[in-house]
């Protein structure tokens, strides 16, 4: 299978930081500010940010981004240096990174479910000489004396106490910043979930082969109309979103948060034709009493990924919209978001894959000896493309312990068939070894999220000394339903050994980290600390 009939813009092979060699595309910006100058050119007065009663053009973007451009050096900043953000999903938001990338800086995103000592490791490491934060999160901005190297704080609200005025209060910058295609344009930290977070560092390369990507696979144009549910500090918001509108011209409506009632009347008064979310969204949709009142026919285009995407939903979507074309994404902050895309069309036959190489991305799947497996083989995949990151920020150790020959080694365990088609089945260390059969966690998920009680799940290890592990299921659910139903559920498709023995039903969300993945390893400790290791593990599944 291929892209063919995607309009794939022509690409060539470049080499690409030093020692790569990687297709990318012929014509393309030279920085993330050339291709938002140039959406302003192409689109002028057409809609480009959307938040709440505010809207502005592309040419008052262009123009405001610039202002800020401007306040930023005013403030003694120069290009290479780090400006942090702790802001929530508003204009601001949008601002600051277009005026960084004018101004050569380099934009380090935080999220703002962070804590104190999270955000001084990653103001630290980074060396943020800024921070822009939100001023209801000044509680949680590091004592100076624990970020030396931060000089200056400006904090942004609603009201007429917003520092953030300043910055516009000044003359547009004239010229942007000289900056090479493989300089950084953004760091993100990774999420965490073993041991530090790391700084995967996104050149302006990455950043608009990613977003060239989106555009050309979707079809997507200044007609189009993008809705920003997820966070923007998330490279899904940063670059599927953000960057991808400005690579088309069209307009980013901004969601302060996901609430299903009024994502509906967003997405149908803004007339909404793109969106990228976790299924959990859609479904929480679909479940709003009122669904079928809302006018969805202008969304075209349902991206999703972090998960699989149940039937039911799929089949529930297909009925109420028929004009909606799910695409499933996969891919890392370390390949600045897609790697594989599902063209919308074969999403229904194809439900077990998350889709096909990215034009341009070469992906390889090896085993524990580094070496390539055939194709339908499980082992680790590997990913090399225009997107795949340089490496960590001051983390030499870590880049070469998870990049070879521009490589990356995403950790997840997975296969690729004779059609290119990629399947993901688990994390490597989330992989199920119950007295030598492997049980993938994702397979049983998405059986679990097929049931109609079940809002998500998460498959977890529990140790037994007999067989080294069983299969223990977290379920949220948001109807009354016993172990004993979901497990006959289960029962009646998959195999006996992948059934989950022991279950934990709850009506709290599941643990996530700041990325939004749900923390394992702290159900682990959970489970642990619940229930002591028997002395035996007898079941009904033997």
């Amino acid at each position: 299978m291929d892209w063919s009939g995607h309009s794939i813009p022509d690409m060539r092979l470049e080499a690409r930081f030093g020692d790569r060699v990687v297709p990318v595309f012929c014509a393309r910006p030279n920085s993330i500010w050339a291709m938002i100058s140039d959406a302003a050119a192409r689109n002028p007065d057409g809609e480009a940010l959307i938040c709440g009663d505010r809207r502005m053009s592309w040419r008052e973007v262009v123009q405001q981004s610039a202002q800020v451009a401007a306040g930023l050096q005013k403030l003694g900043l120069r290009a290479g240096d780090r400006v942090a953000v702790l802001l929530g999903n508003r204009i601001e938001f949008v601002l600051t990174m277009f005026a960084a990338a004018h101004a050569g800086l380099v934009t380090v995103l935080l999220s703002t479910r962070q804590q104190k000592p999270e955000i001084a490791y990653v103001l630290g490491d980074c060396g943020a000489r800024l921070l822009i934060h939100e001023a209801t999160l000044a509680a949680r901005v590091p004592d100076a004396a624990d970020v030396p190297a931060l000089e200056h704080r400006i904090s942004v609200s609603d009201d007429s106490t917003s520092q953030f005025a300043a910055l516009l209060d000044n003359a547009p910058s004239e010229a942007p910043a000289m900056v090479g295609e493989e300089d950084i344009a953004m760091i993100l930290y990774t999420s965490g979930t073993t041991g530090r977070p790391k700084g995967a560092m996104l050149a302006h390369c990455n950043v608009i082969h990613s977003s060239m990507v989106f555009v050309s696979t979707l079809k997507l144009t200044a007609a189009d109309r993008s809705i920003a549910a997820v966070p923007l500090a998330h490279v899904t918001g940063a670059v599927a979103n953000i960057t991808t509108m400005a690579c088309c011209g069209g307009a980013l409506i901004i969601m302060p948060e996901f609430k299903a009632a009024e994502y509906l009347k967003v997405a149908s008064r803004e007339r909404v034709t793109y969106t990228v979310m976790v299924p959990a969204m859609y479904n929480l949709c679909l479940l709003q009493p009122d669904f079928d009142s809302y006018d969805l026919s202008s969304w075209r285009i349902g991206g999703f990924g972090g998960a699989p995407m149940p039937v039911a939903t799929i089949e529930r979507l297909d009925a109420k919209l028929p004009g909606l074309k799910l695409a499933n994404c996969y891919g890392a902050t370390e390949t600045t978001s897609p790697s594989t895309l599902m063209p919308g069309e074969l999403t229904a036959a194809h439900i077990d894959s998350v889709g096909l190489p990215c034009p341009g991305a070469e992906i390889i799947v090896m085993d524990g000896n580094h070496r390539e497996l055939p194709r339908g083989e499980i082992g680790e995949i590997w990913i090399r493309s225009g997107s795949v990151i340089k490496g960590y920020w001051n983390n030499p150790q870590a880049t070469t312990e998870s990049f070879t020959a521009g490589f990356w080694h995403s950790g997840d365990l997975g296969s690729i068939d004779e059609r290119d088609f990629v399947r993901v089945l688990d994390r490597a260390k989330d992989m199920i070894n119950r007295g030598g059969l492997k049980i993938y966690s994702a397979e049983v998920e998405s059986v679990l999220a097929g049931h109609p009680a079940v809002v998500e799940s998460a498959i977890i290890a529990k140790p037994c000394p007999v067989l080294g592990e069983r299969v223990h299921a977290v379920v949220v659910t948001r109807d009354e339903v016993g172990a004993e139903v979901l497990r006959a559920w289960c029962a009646e498709r998959l195999s006996d050994y992948k059934v989950p023995e022991t279950m934990a039903i709850t009506r709290d969300p599941l643990p996530r980290n700041a990325n939004g993945k749900v923390i394992k390893r702290q159900l682990r400790e959970a489970l642990a600390d619940a229930q002591p290791l028997p002395s035996s593990c007898e079941s009904r599944y033997p």
